[in-house]
């Protein structure tokens, strides 16, 4: 534990807009098996990269999405955002397996809350995924409830935690 902690204060996480260039590594990342059931709120065929490319230049021309790279010492390592669904501000972020648990989703979602300063501003995680939820409570946000939703990427219906942040971090 010490190791990843030292390891996460060692690494320079920053965010800078999607690039083309980018999508090809986060359409990989995105369709990562174990994260995509840890996720379990994901697109209906991970796989369909059509629909990936046609989702990210929606998505990159909306302006009521914020999209951004999240690179690690240089290296892209994932994405982080936020949108707006029903008149409320969202979050969310995907970091590449092979870097989790270094404090990169973490700081990530600092930066972009910097950026993005409307409040309140939802999360959401499924309920068993203790670690995206710890994630959002560290950034200051507080459950405030849970649904039944239907998760594709475990074709089941799960229970999915809502999390809020009501100040500016």
């Amino acid at each position: 534990m010490v190791d990843q902690a030292l390891e996460a204060l060692m690494t320079e996480v920053a965010l800078r807009p999607v690039d083309d260039s980018d999508l090809d590594a986060l359409f990989e990342q995105m369709r990562d098996p174990e994260s995509v059931r840890m996720a379990a709120f994901v697109a209906r065929n991970p796989a369909d990269r059509a629909a990936f490319d046609a989702h990210m230049a929606k998505i990159r021309t909306s302006p009521e999405v914020t999209i951004r790279a999240v690179t690690a010492d240089g290296r892209l390592v994932g994405s982080v955002g936020s949108f707006v669904v029903d008149g409320d501000t969202e979050v969310t972020y995907w970091i590449d397996r092979h870097f989790w648990g270094r404090g990169i989703a973490g700081r990530a979602l600092a930066l972009l809350l910097e950026s993005v300063r409307v409040r309140p501003v939802f999360g959401r995680a499924a309920s068993d995924n203790v670690r995206s939820l710890r994630v959002l409570q560290r950034a200051g946000f507080a459950i405030v409830g849970t649904e039944i939703a239907f998760a594709k990427a475990r074709n089941a219906e799960i229970e999915e935690t809502i999390l809020r942040l009501d100040e500016p971090a």
